[in-house]
């Protein structure tokens, strides 16, 4: 499913145009990037959790050159699903 599939299921799930629904979806996008941004983490009762985890640096590997390279410390993105989502896939 992509983004406009998602509006569009949106918009015939609340009984809302497609526009309200992309609205809606680009600032709940947006409110949970700006919580991540913060440290801060997202909890969506009974569908998961967003938080952020800190990567630590690494050595990799070229895939081209097969010579190691540093990579650098991140802080990623992720996403731990709640009960409710894992009862609904099993």
């Amino acid at each position: 499913m992509n983004k406009s599939e998602l509006i569009d299921a949106i918009a015939a799930h609340a009984d809302i145009s497609k526009a309200a629904a992309g609205r809606a979806l680009d600032g709940a996008l947006e409110a949970v990037k700006g919580a991540l941004e913060q440290g801060d983490s997202v909890t969506l009762v009974g569908f998961g959790t967003f938080h952020v985890a800190r990567r630590a640096a690494r050595t990799g590997r070229n895939p081209r050159t097969g010579k190691n390279i540093k990579i650098k410390a991140a802080k990623v993105p992720k996403f731990r699903p709640g009960k409710g989502l894992k009862e609904a896939l099993n």
